[in-house]
C-alpha cells in the first residue's frame, strides 16, 4: 500500500513546505484541499476548514497550477486527487475540479452527494443523486478521471451498503468510492470486511483518521447524551490494525490517505506519528 495526505489536515503550512515534509516522511501522494477561502477567513489564524493554507483556490491561474504541478513532481509526490466540497447538482463546478485535477495529474476527485438532514425525503435526494452522477460519469470519461463518492456523515451515503447503492448504476473505472472508517464512527458502520466486499472494484481509496465517543450531557430523567470527536488514530473506535488486514483481504493495494484532526501534534508530528504508526500496523500483523 502507499500512502498519501490529504492537505485539509496541514493547514499551518504552505505547498512547498508540505512537499518537504511529506519527502521527509516517506509519503507516496498528496491530495490538495479545493476550496475558496474568503479575505475574511484569511485574516484568521489557520485551520483545518477555514484559513489552510493547503489549499487550492477556484480561481486558481494556469501559471500557479503548473508551477504547483512541477513542484509537486519535482518532489517525487504524486497527485492523487483534487479534493472540492461540492454540492450534488453543481455541474459546471464539477467540471472546473475535473479541468484542474487533469492540468495537476490527479486520478481522481471527490464529487457531490445530497445531504441529509431529515428535511428531505431520502428516495428524493437518492434520484437527485443518480441524476447528477450520471451526467459527472460523462464527463469523467471526457477528462479520464475517476469520480468519487464518499462515506460520510449526514449524506445519503454514511456506510459503503449506501455508497454501493448509489454507485452501483455507474462504470467503476470512472466512478467509485472513497471508503472512511473515521467518518463511519459518527454514522454508517458495518463490518469493515463485508462492506468492503460489497463494493468490490468501486472501491477506490482510503481516508485515514479516528474518532471515540463521549459523553457531552446528561438530562434530569437519566437520559445521557453522546458525541463522536475526532482523536489519534491508535486511541478512536476503528480498529486500524482490523481494517487493513480487511484491506488486504479483498486485494485493496492502493493509496492510504491520511486525514488527521486530533490536533495533537504539530503538522510535520502528525504526519510523521501517522504514517510510522499504519506501517507498524503493517509490519507487525495488520494488513497479513
Amino acid at each position: 500500500m502507499k500512502f498519501s495526505v490529504f492537505t485539509v489536515m496541514t493547514p499551518d503550512v504552505t505547498p512547498p513546505q508540505l512537499l518537504s515534509y511529506l519527502k521527509e516522511a516517506g509519503y507516496d501522494g498528496i491530495e490538495w484541499r479545493f476550496k475558496e477561502t474568503s479575505k475574511d477567513m484569511r485574516e484568521e489564524k489557520p485551520s483545518f476548514w477555514r484559513h489552510n493554507l493547503a489549499t487550492i483556490s477556484p480561481n486558481a491561474t494556469d501559471q500557479t497550477l503548473q508551477e504547483l504541478r512541477a513542484l509537486t513532481e519535482e518532489s517525487n509526490v504524486e497527485t492523487i486527487s483534487v479534493t472540492p466540497y461540492l454540492t450534488a447538482d453543481d455541474i459546471a463546478a464539477t467540471e472546473r475540479v475535473l479541468q484542474v485535477a487533469q492540468k495537476l495529474g490527479a486520478s481522481t476527485i471527490r464529487v457531490g452527494v445530497p445531504k441529509y438532514n431529515r428535511s428531505k425525503n431520502y428516495h428524493d435526494l437518492y434520484q437527485e443523486g443518480v441524476r447528477y452522477l450520471s451526467e459527472v460519469e460523462q464527463m469523467c470519461k471526457q477528462y479520464q478521471i475517476k469520480g468519487l463518492v464518499e462515506t460520510h456523515h449526514q449524506t445519503i451515503t454514511p456506510s459503503a451498503a449506501m455508497a454501493y447503492r448509489l454507485v452501483h448504476h455507474f462504470d467503476s473505472e470512472y466512478i467509485g468510492v472513497l471508503y472512511d472508517p473515521g467518518n463511519m464512527v459518527k454514522e454508517g458502520y458495518e463490518n469493515y470486511r463485508m462492506g468492503m466486499e460489497l463494493l468490490g472494484p468501486y472501491l477506490a481509496h482510503v481516508h485515514v483518521k479516528n474518532a471515540s465517543w463521549e459523553v457531552i450531557q446528561e438530562q434530569s430523567d437519566g437520559t445521557v447524551e453522546w458525541e463522536a470527536s475526532w482523536c489519534l488514530l491508535e486511541k478512536g473506535v476503528v480498529n486500524w490494525r482490523q481494517v487493513l488486514a480487511d484491506l488486504q483481504a479483498v486485494g485493496y493495494d492502493g493509496y492510504i490517505g491520511m486525514e488527521d484532526f486530533s490536533g495533537r501534534f504539530s503538522t510535520k508530528e502528525a504526519l510523521q506519528h501517522n504514517i510510522h504508526y499504519m506501517k507498524a500496523l503493517i509490519n507487525n500483523g495488520g494488513g497479513q
